[in-house]
């Protein structure tokens, strides 16, 4: 099916965790429907309907479902850990408590906890080549100016650990450090501020999208970062701009939990989609 097959327009729900907001299209029984022009036109909060991601669901492929991720600048997102959490507590409200999703991050689990819901989100990828970085170097303590680390999640992180997560210009670093050399996709920056061994306040600039209020994978980045550095515990709980996750650092991979939210149903009209 193409967008010209909804004479109707495109159904699409908007979504959102902690504030990372989300379109959501279900392709489910048939072809997928999100092109970059689709995804910058919707992404648009002035003249579409505004996201951080757009997620699209298809079937399954040796799982439940699968997910395919786009950034608002029309740019296809490897990894979104809020969003793949939205997406799994629309499907468990048909039945079931754990589902399994394809990304391109792999296979990955998503559960109930509760009122909440869990996905783990895979094991980090630690090796200078898999972030990836542009040349071989520590990633524990990248050659940039506030020491920070690099984390893969499926997508590039780069963390650094600061005194005030407040005070850091977002808007100012943030597009510094995502256009560096050494980041050859780009990358992800997040800004932390460990306040004890069990608890961090983390603000993050998201590639090809901009400031956001959070950031699943950023979050289970900057946890396992602060692990490496041994200023934290593998389990913590993360304050970001739009509330509070939970994340821990298992031998099975980084589990996420934290609340999810089902704003509206809505459709696509002809004029945002092109048809």
């Amino acid at each position: 099916m193409q967008i010209n097959d909804f004479p109707h327009g495109l159904p699409f729900m908007k979504m959102h965790g902690l504030g990372n907001d989300f379109v959501v299209i279900d392709s489910r029984g048939r072809e997928a429907v999100t092109t970059p022009a689709l995804a910058r036109a919707v992404g648009s909060r002035h003249f579409g309907v505004g996201f951080d991601q757009l997620a699209e669901i298809r079937d399954g492929d040796g799982s439940d479902i699968t997910l395919d991720f786009w950034n608002s600048d029309g740019t296809r997102a490897q990894a979104c850990g809020n969003a793949t959490r939205c997406v799994a507590a629309h499907v468990l409200a048909e039945g079931g408590d754990s589902i399994t999703i394809r990304t391109a991050r792999g296979l990955l689990q998503a559960r109930r906890e509760g009122d909440q819901i869990s996905v783990n989100m895979g094991p980090p990828q630690l090796d200078w080549h898999e972030v990836p970085l542009a040349r071989a170097v520590d990633v524990k303590h990248l050659p940039l100016a506030g020491d920070p680390v690099a984390v893969g999640m499926g997508n590039p992180h780069c963390v650094f650990f600061v005194d005030d997560a407040e005070a850091v210009p977002l808007m100012q670093r943030g597009p510094e450090v995502e256009k560096d050399p050494l980041f050859p996709e780009q990358v992800n920056v997040e800004f932390a501020q460990v306040r004890s061994r069990d608890e961090i306040r983390m603000r993050v600039w998201e590639r090809g999208t901009g400031v956001t209020l959070a950031c699943g994978s950023g979050a289970c980045a900057t946890a396992v970062a602060a692990a490496l550095r041994g200023l934290t515990e593998r389990r913590v709980r993360m304050e970001l701009d739009g509330g509070w996750l939970t994340l821990d650092w298992r031998d099975d991979g980084v589990w996420m939990t934290g609340p999810t939210a089902h704003v509206f149903d809505g459709v696509l009209p002809a004029a945002i989609t092109g048809a």
